[in-house]
């Protein structure tokens, strides 16, 4: 009786994905693509990207930092191996967007709705649910 329901638990890991990765691909996914054209959009000066960071009082090369930091964590995130650079790909992304939030806030830049601290808020949200849904294998 054991071994079935060792077979069937095996099987049932081995035949497709579980659950969980699924999740995991999904939510990072979105993460990945977002943090991605954000960079890209800092990094030419796309759309608002010009106003949303000279409003809140920063110079306008902040946006190659940003871009080409955002572009190298998600990168880090989404490629195969390397566990020890991933955490530190999640956690800037974590500090970044949350900064972000903050600065906009005390700023009182805070957009339509809210929508410059809410947005990054839930890119850090995604960062904290990736890495915590993300598989053995992309773990330290």
């Amino acid at each position: 009786m054991n071994t079935m329901i060792g077979t069937e638990s095996n099987t049932k890991v081995g035949s497709r994905p579980s659950g969980r990765m699924a999740a995991y691909w999904a939510v990072t996914l979105i993460l990945a693509f977002s943090i991605a054209l954000s960079g890209i959009g800092q990094l030419m000066r796309y759309g608002g990207n010009v106003e949303l960071v000279t409003n809140i009082g920063f110079p306008l090369y902040v946006t190659n930092i940003l871009g080409a930091w955002k572009l190298l964590g998600v990168i880090a995130i989404v490629m195969p191996g390397f566990p020890r650079l991933k955490e530190w790909a999640y956690s800037g992304i974590f500090f970044l967007m949350t900064g972000a939030a903050l600065s906009h806030a005390f700023a009182h830049d805070y957009g339509d709705y809210g929508f410059h601290v809410i947005l990054p808020l839930f890119y850090a949200a995604l960062a904290m649910a990736s890495w915590a849904l993300r598989p053995k294998s992309r773990r330290l």
